[in-house]
């Protein structure tokens, strides 16, 4: 499942960001902010038009993600075992 997949307030788990190029500096600023495997993440919120921004929680910090960054990141429900 992609993060652009999960519905808002359910929880999952980073399993992957997956680059688009290789060096994709969107993929290495996402692990920079802490999307990385393991992590917990959920969906808070939606921006109105399109549902752009989409309102991510990962850990304890909330980011605004266009679509195609969210996208990106791979999940695995929370409950799955690791």
């Amino acid at each position: 499942m992609r993060l652009t997949e999960l519905p808002k307030r359910r929880p999952a788990v980073v399993e992957a960001v997956e680059e688009q190029a290789p060096n994709d500096p969107v993929a290495r600023r996402l692990r920079e902010l802490g999307f990385v495997a393991g992590e917990g993440v959920e969906v808070v919120a939606a921006g109105p038009l399109g549902a752009e921004p989409l309102l991510v929680q990962v850990g304890f910090t909330r980011f605004a993600l266009r679509r195609a960054e969210a996208a990106r990141v791979r999940l695995r429900a929370s409950g799955s075992a690791a």
